[in-house]
């Protein structure tokens, strides 16, 4: 089954996880709708996609951080089409920090609201563009340290308040937009291997076996699986085991 009918939105599309995003879902002949902090960097990936062949792809700038950034993307994305199938809530800022005052008031402002206040704005106004559709999905990439009582070595704790904020808005979402026929689809996922270059021979060959870190290959995996379900198939989260106790990191 592809998915030529569906029209996807994903941000932080611009290098990680987002960009193999971005191909995956254009590989599986999807609209893609590609959203970075700069349009340099989502157009990056746009034209990595157009060199494969996939013409249905678009790139726009969108600070996550930045109410009026977010309402212009939106506004943009509604240019190109009247329905949106999936938003993938994938960018995020990370945020490393041993304890509360290694990091700036700025970069602490600017982690809380690319990943907490981004996430709820880019939804809100894609919302009616995912009501018109037949078919509607929000797929939200969280981390592991959004799961209570989960400690990150590394992770500063506006990383940690920014994915309970992500957790705690999409488990309401979950609850409110059933009705209306929207999944809502959260990943709780550990550090992942993300390292592997999508467009490279290598990336078939990534290793995913019982003793090896998690690669993102798996975690697209998952995503296609949850949204090819019948309608009545309601997954709302994917928790996932770690042989150690930590959490991923998310661009926007």
């Amino acid at each position: 089954m592809n998915l030529t009918d569906r029209r996807v939105v994903i941000t932080g599309a611009g290098r990680d996880f987002g960009r193999a995003l971005a191909h995956h879902f254009a590989g599986l002949g999807a609209e893609v709708f590609l959203a970075a902090r700069t349009l340099e960097a989502a157009d990056r990936t746009r034209v990595e996609i157009l060199n494969r062949g996939h013409d249905r792809v678009h790139a726009f700038a969108c600070d996550l951080s930045d109410p009026a950034s977010i309402r212009e993307f939106a506004k943009a994305v509604g240019q190109h089409t009247d329905v949106i199938d999936v938003l993938v809530n994938n960018g995020a800022r990370w945020l490393e920090g041993p304890d509360l005052l290694s990091a700036s008031d700025e970069d602490i402002a600017d982690t809380v609201a690319s990943g907490g206040t981004g996430t709820i704005l880019v939804t809100k106004n894609l919302l009616p563009l995912l009501l018109a559709s037949e078919c509607p999905d929000v797929v939200t990439m969280v981390s592991v340290c959004g799961v209570p009582g989960i400690q990150h070595p590394r992770a500063h704790e506006a990383y940690y308040a920014t994915k309970h904020a992500q957790r705690g808005f999409t488990e309401a979402l979950s609850h409110r937009l059933r009705p209306r026929g929207v999944r809502v689809i959260s990943l709780f996922p550990p550090d992942f291997d993300s390292s592997r270059d999508p467009l490279s021979p290598q990336w078939d060959e990534t290793p995913r076996g019982p003793q090896d870190p998690l690669a993102a290959q798996s975690l697209l995996d998952c995503i296609t699986f949850a949204i090819r379900q019948p309608r009545d198939c309601y997954i709302n989260a994917f928790h996932f085991e770690s042989m150690s106790s930590t959490g991923d990191e998310h661009s926007d």
